[in-house]
């Protein structure tokens, strides 16, 4: 990774806390340890629109309609362990947004690509050509 990190202030960020399922012992039933983070990345002037759109299309299915990034953790038994990985999740998710993808030039296909492809072509052709019916010629 290269650069900074790009810090997201606290107070754009807003947790929920709920009880997570699977491991905990004694605590999994009345602890609430997993954690729900929610940004609000379309109502957030942080960054600019290019990122922003970036950033809604790499969150996927995690991002509502209303352009609310939604983080679930809950692979740790603390849920102060839990709010530092959903942090870093959303972290990660920005560092990537902020990464201008590269154009993609546009290439011709070869002569010797064009001549492969039209070689098995005609391959292709007469094997399905020989399966036609048989005729008898007198």
């Amino acid at each position: 990774m290269t650069g900074p990190r790009r810090a997201i202030p606290e107070e754009a960020l807003e947790f929920r806390f709920f009880r997570a399922g699977g491991p905990g012992g004694q605590n999994v039933n009345k602890v609430e340890t997993a954690v729900q983070l929610r940004f609000d990345a379309a109502g957030s002037s942080l960054f600019g629109e290019e990122v922003r759109d970036r950033l809604l299309r790499l969150a996927g299915s995690r991002a509502t309609k209303d352009g609310v990034i939604v983080i679930t953790a809950q692979r740790f038994r603390t849920q102060e362990r839990n709010r530092q990985d959903a942090i870093e999740r959303l972290q990660d998710l920005v560092e990537r947004a902020h990464e201008r993808p590269k154009p993609r030039k546009a290439t011709k296909p070869t002569k010797a690509s064009k001549e492969r492809r039209l070689t098995g072509k005609a391959v292709r052709a007469t094997v399905k050509k020989s399966r036609g019916r048989v005729r008898m010629d007198d």
